[in-house]
């Protein structure tokens, strides 16, 4: 692993939050932050996926929000409590990456949905048939700072940007006029959204996607369990997140339930399970039935 940067432990050393880019909203930054964890997992020998384009997209605040989630997440005078952020992301980021490309193979599948799409850069990194129309739904101001940073770079996709806030009424019309069409199954990645948002929210976020995926479509998303949001020993994290103004503020025990109501059924898988381990999940993971625990889901699964 490369030397990290220079951090400050929060409780012991506060400082200043970082100057972050202003055309950018609180949870919008995170994507920075994102950014910042897939650039330095891309310098690990032991990488679970390379991205090559991370480092261009972390813009100037992503390095320091990477280094307050380091200090936060393993301080120097104590054993660490909080959950692995950096092998958490690069779980995540690969178990998305497979999930993503799996579809991607199967003909009946020919539109993949980011919403939001943030700093990632799946269709510039990962290969894709040539049936497979990519769209990327975000705010005007990230798809703009993001066409900026990935300058002169082609994606390998037939790439479409759709510029609207999900909050929009409208924003299922301005995807449909970029080519989407909701008669034919779609793909859709929720990726680092659901625990930023009302729980209201969230339930009409999911309403509103399934309301414009046909039968058979795939949906893929994380989320956090209730617990993860007032377990004493997450406010480490917590409070990072709500000093920058994006707190955490939605979680839930049983999500397959959740997507279940919007007509998806799912499967939820946990980090450090088979299937979303890759041998970096550095902790146990106690088995569902036991509470007041943290946890993260990977929740996966198909429109009915």
């Amino acid at each position: 692993m490369p030397a990290p940067h220079p951090v400050l432990n929060p409780v012991l050393d506060p400082a200043p939050h970082p100057v972050l880019d202003p055309a950018l909203d609180p949870v919008e930054r995170t994507a920075l932050l994102t950014a910042a964890l897939r650039a330095a997992e891309t310098r690990r020998e032991d990488r679970l996926y390379e991205d090559p384009y991370a480092a261009g997209l972390v813009g100037d605040a992503g390095p320091e929000l990477l280094a307050e989630i380091r200090a936060a997440t393993f301080p120097p005078d104590r054993p660490r409590t909080l959950p692995s952020t950096p092998d958490y992301n690069a779980i995540r980021t690969r178990f998305f990456d497979d999930l993503l490309q799996r579809a991607a193979r199967e003909p009946e599948t020919t539109q993949i949905v980011l919403a939001p799409a943030g700093m990632d850069s799946r269709a510039y990194r990962l290969p894709w048939p040539a049936h497979i129309r990519y769209f990327e739904v975000d705010r005007q101001a990230v798809l703009d700072f993001k066409a900026e940073r990935l300058r002169g770079v082609e994606p390998r996709v037939d790439h479409r940007t759709v510029a609207v806030d999900l909050t929009s009424p409208d924003w299922e019309d301005r995807l449909v006029a970029s080519g989407y069409d909701p008669a034919v199954p779609s793909t859709w990645l929720l990726e680092g959204l659901l625990y930023y948002i009302p729980e209201a929210d969230a339930h009409r976020m999911l309403e509103r996607v399934a309301a414009i995926s046909a039968p058979g479509s795939r949906i893929a998303a994380d989320i956090v369990n209730a617990a993860a949001l007032r377990l004493p020993h997450m406010r480490g994290l917590l409070d990072v997140f709500a000093g920058w103004g994006c707190p955490w503020v939605f979680g839930t025990d049983e999500p397959e339930a959740l997507f279940q109501r919007y007509g998806f059924d799912v499967r939820a898988v946990q980090p450090g399970e088979p299937e979303a381990d890759y041998g970096r999940w550095p902790d146990p993971v106690p088995p569902r039935g036991v509470t007041e625990v943290r946890r993260v889901f990977f929740v996966h699964g198909r429109r009915r």
